[in-house]
């Protein structure tokens, strides 16, 4: 993905990411240059990730849903976060674009990466933030109710519809805010 190892951000992979983020030409090399300081395999592994979430996060327990972030931006799959995967989550989670976030959040609320959201996933989800936050998550399910309405799930299962699907209807129903305010 990015040059791993390497001092100077290449011009493919500085162009990719001025296109798709907010980011200009010097804060790329900025941030990529603290990247290498702070990671000097180029990588991010989950267990340095988690450290990171911690420390925001002093007096809770945010390991979990710091796995389940983690997971929705490791877009490759390989365990580690490279310097583009960082900068698309960077960009992502301080002002992407709806459309941008929505996926994300879909990402990670489809916990077992089947293109399809079940109910226990969205409790999963829930729960993790609820500790992230410091708090117990006793009374999840009954709170959850009142999202139940809001949200498109297929007649004949218990799973919310595929992302395409998702994405057509967000806008009527008002589910792209719900899923961001829940993800962010």
């Amino acid at each position: 993905m990015g040059n791993s190892k390497s001092s100077a951000l290449s011009k493919e992979l500085l162009e990719e990411l001025k296109s798709n983020t907010k980011y200009g030409e010097s804060e790329l090399c900025t941030w990529y240059q603290s990247f290498l300081k702070e990671c000097p395999t180029g990588k991010i592994s989950k267990q340095q990730f988690e450290g990171i979430y911690a420390s925001f996060f002093p007096n809770a327990d945010p390991t979990e849903y710091a796995r389940h972030v983690f997971r929705s931006f490791d877009t490759n799959a390989d365990g580690t976060l490279d310097f583009k995967e960082y900068i698309v989550a960077l960009h992502l989670t301080t002002g992407g674009k709806t459309l941008q976030k929505l996926e994300w959040a879909f990402a990670l609320y489809d916990v077992d990466g089947n293109g399809t959201i079940s109910k226990n996933e969205i409790l999963k989800i829930v729960r993790n933030t609820v500790r992230t936050e410091g708090h117990r998550p006793a009374n999840i399910r009954k709170n959850t109710r009142t999202s139940d309405s809001n949200m498109d799930y297929d007649s004949s299962s218990d799973r919310l519809r595929a992302f395409e699907k998702l994405k057509e209807t967000a806008h009527t129903k008002r589910l792209a805010s719900c899923f961001l305010r829940s993800a962010m």
